[in-house]
């Protein structure tokens, strides 16, 4: 008897879940998406807005690529300027792992801030050692060394160290990402 209630009530639920599944279809019957703020936030339909996305697409054979760009004038009056582009295709085929070290480098909060200290004008080892938080002269080293490692820094001789130019806007990009 409790076998047989447990049949018809799954046999009602199966039911129920058909006729909910049919309704579904026949309200969008080619199984598009349904309209919505992320169905419209894959697509730029303001040219105004999205005049960057559209210089892309303008710019690829299929209009699948990534592309970040910057005018960065920083605290010490440097000015930086870059655009980098990559085919989606080439992104995809990439072998992930291998951004892992580069991607751990920026995961340690001293190392993001001896980069905005370093951006910022403060670029010597000695001047950073009194920076407050960055720890021993050893440990400074330490994260030094593994941001020169994961290309984010460079040395610029004399216990000068600098984040290369090409890095600038990719690192301002990143923690722009990184913003919720």
């Amino acid at each position: 008897m409790v076998a047989e209630l447990a049949a018809q009530d799954l046999s009602q639920r199966l039911n129920q879940l058909e006729q909910r599944v049919a309704g579904l279809e026949a309200r969008n019957p080619a199984g598009e998406r349904p309209a919505g703020k992320r169905a419209q936030s894959r697509s730029a339909t303001d040219p105004e807005r999205f005049w960057a996305l559209e210089g892309l697409k303008s710019r690829t054979s299929d209009g699948s690529a990534v592309l970040f760009t910057g005018s960065v004038t920083l605290p010490t009056d440097t000015k930086y300027e870059w655009q980098q582009q990559f085919g989606v295709d080439a992104l995809m085929d990439a072998e992930w792992s291998l951004a892992s070290d580069v991607l751990a480098a920026l995961g340690h909060p001293v190392r993001l801030m001896i980069l905005r200290e370093i951006l910022g004008g403060i670029d010597t080892v000695a001047d950073l050692g009194t920076v407050e938080g960055f720890g021993t002269t050893g440990q400074l080293y330490h994260h030094l060394r593994q941001l020169v490692a994961a290309g984010w820094l460079q040395s610029g001789g004399r216990g000068r160290y600098e984040v290369p130019a090409v890095r600038v806007v990719a690192l301002l990009v990143v923690l722009a990402v990184a913003q919720r």
